[in-house]
């Protein structure tokens, strides 16, 4: 399972080519083509899964030239950071959204239901219509507050665990060299 992730990830993997042919990424391709940007270290790839989740989490167009785009500043890897945004996807988003809404909710104190029918006295699609906007008027701020919560705590978790990662893939690297060592 591990060996077909790892797979799936290099076919996935965006090249240096294809995001200098982004026409998002276009005006600043100059700055996310910088060597220093594309190589793999221990502060680099976390500081990618961190931003390439807040990318993921908070917006739901243009999420790899937006993770590339943060990357920048902060001098993440932009791969790791383009890569870790297909967190989310159609499977996973609704769930996300989902769990956002209820620690939302439980955080203001709503006892809204999160899945209802908006208008269920509506007759016709222009007052479903309006009492679905209504509905999701007043269930917006419980959505808000909690995807931003959940974006933090994963990003937060996303960056520990990589980094985590890294030290024990080094760590395993190191004894195995040590291990095999001429004598």
């Amino acid at each position: 399972m591990f060996q077909r992730s790892v797979a799936w990830m290099a076919r996935n993997m965006p090249t240096r080519e294809s995001m200098e042919s982004n026409r998002l990424l276009r005006p600043v391709a100059h700055r996310v083509m910088e060597p220093g940007l594309w190589r793999f270290n221990r502060r680099s790839v976390p500081r990618g899964v961190a931003l390439g989740m807040v990318a993921g989490f908070l917006f739901p167009v243009a999420q790899i030239a937006i993770a590339a785009l943060f990357a920048l500043p902060f001098r993440a890897n932009v791969p790791v950071a383009a890569l870790t945004t297909f967190i989310t996807n159609p499977f996973t988003t609704p769930f996300l959204w989902f769990v956002a809404y209820k620690i939302g909710a439980w955080m203001l104190h709503s006892d809204a239901a999160a899945i209802a029918q908006p208008a269920a006295e509506a007759t016709g699609w222009l007052q479903w219509l309006t009492g679905a906007f209504d509905w999701l008027w007043r269930q917006g701020p419980a959505f808000g507050l909690g995807l931003i919560v959940l974006t933090a705590a994963c990003a937060g978790l996303g960056y520990a665990l990589s980094a985590l990662g890294w030290r024990l893939w080094i760590a395993r690297k190191w004894r195995h060299r040590h291990a095999i060592k001429p004598v």
